[in-house]
């Protein structure tokens, strides 16, 4: 499995978080991954209600030839969008995996006002601890 970036996004839409786990990505600026974070979750709004079945999640994978990207919305409203290689098929395990992470050092963390970005170094050095494990960094 190949993991090349997590982005989570709170309800309103906004970026609260944003990590490469590789050097092959090129990097965007501040203003672009606002933007993408955005507009994934205005197409993930209207996607669950042109969808034909009552209740639709929206976007749950978009794949495009050069990696797929998959989303897990929470209870919530926030979103985690993990960006993978292509050949990936199923990344549920994963996704409990770094919820459960988030939920222990970021929705736990006393300190940490929700829907606000997400500093906490236990929470990074944690998801790239899981990340280097499963051989994904």
């Amino acid at each position: 499995m190949m993991i090349y970036s997590l982005y989570i996004i709170n309800k309103a839409g906004g970026l609260v978080y944003q990590k490469d786990f590789t050097q092959q990505l090129e990097k965007l600026s501040s203003n672009e991954y606002l933007v993408l974070a955005g507009t994934f979750h205005g197409v993930h709004a209207i996607t669950s209600k042109i969808s034909p079945l009552h209740n639709s999640s929206g976007i749950e994978m978009l794949e495009a030839e050069n990696f797929k990207l998959y989303c897990n919305q929470t209870l919530t409203g926030t979103k985690f969008l993990l960006i993978t290689a292509p050949q990936q098929n199923n990344v549920d395990a994963y996704m409990k995996k770094i919820y459960d992470t988030y939920s222990d050092f970021v929705m736990k963390n006393p300190f940490h006002t929700p829907e606000m970005p997400i500093r906490s170094d236990q929470f990074d050095q944690s998801l790239l601890k899981f990340i280097n494990v499963t051989g994904t960094a």
